[in-house]
């Protein structure tokens, strides 16, 4: 469904940011992309949604393809007619407006302007929290702002959702929640997923294939549940490993060593 092959991010035409990247999403699938901070999973999402640009940023080589066709370079509207829509990091509700008008925000693309009402109230039926809210979006929870994210997302009709660090600034109990939603998008709904994700355990259950970044490249990829048993990815990322490693010095030494850098 979606192909990024080999493709270089550049912002303000000097600070090159990710190198010769590529990964694959099939479609009906969970994909994680997974790595820390800085290492480029958000401009990656970016590059695919068309938002690039409103950052000073440009793809530069390789290209990102859809469904056989080339969006490397397409608007980001254009790219949401297709069937992409990414669920920005910190969610970006407009706080002064309503959830229904937030809802709206998300079908300015479509022309069967006819039955956008009919799909508010689905959504509302698949987040029952937000019918019983009122007023504007702004004094909404966390959780409630994440779930109004996705559900302004739905409201694009998309085959793919990009997620960008839907756990962000959410308490344990509400983390389980929208990962429980993100899980039923794509069982009952049968939308793709790509997930960007601080927590990486959670992201490694939740998908069935992942991918590691460091410093704009791809370091490893694999199915989710190798990876989580890999003593390399247990070390850094899930903060676990060979139980023989036990002084301070002697992690970050074995730091210094990654075996894929």
């Amino acid at each position: 469904m979606l192909k990024i092959k080999n493709i270089e991010v550049v912002y303000n035409e000097v600070v090159l940011v990710i190198k010769g990247l590529s990964l694959e999403v099939n479609e009906g699938e969970i994909v994680s992309l997974l790595g820390a901070n800085g290492a480029g999973k958000s401009t990656t999402l970016k590059s695919i949604s068309g938002l690039l640009k409103t950052e000073d940023g440009e793809t530069t080589k390789g290209s990102i393809l859809f469904e056989s066709y080339d969006i490397t370079r397409a608007n980001p509207s254009e790219i949401v007619k297709k069937g992409i829509f990414q669920v920005m990091e910190g969610r970006r509700c407009i706080a002064d407006m309503t959830i229904e008008e937030n809802l709206r925000l998300g079908a300015h693309t479509r022309t069967d302007r006819k039955i956008i009402k009919n799909d508010i109230e689905e959504v509302m039926n698949f987040f029952p929290r937000l019918r019983e809210r009122k007023g504007l979006s702004g004094y909404l929870s966390g959780g409630e702002q994440q779930m109004l994210a996705i559900g302004r997302a739905l409201m694009a009709k998309p085959k793919i959702i990009l997620m960008d660090e839907p756990s962000m600034g959410l308490s344990p109990m509400l983390v389980k929640e929208v990962f429980d939603i993100i899980r039923k998008l794509n069982k009952e709904l049968g939308i793709t997923i790509l997930l960007v994700e601080q927590n990486a355990k959670l992201a490694l259950n939740l998908s069935s294939r992942s991918y590691i970044m460091e410093n704009g490249k791809i370091v490893m990829e694999g199915k989710s549940e190798d990876l989580l048993e890999n003593e390399d990815v247990k070390e850094f990322y899930l903060g676990g490993g060979n139980d023989n490693r036990k002084s301070f010095k002697d992690l970050k030494s074995y730091k210094r060593r990654k075996r894929w850098l």
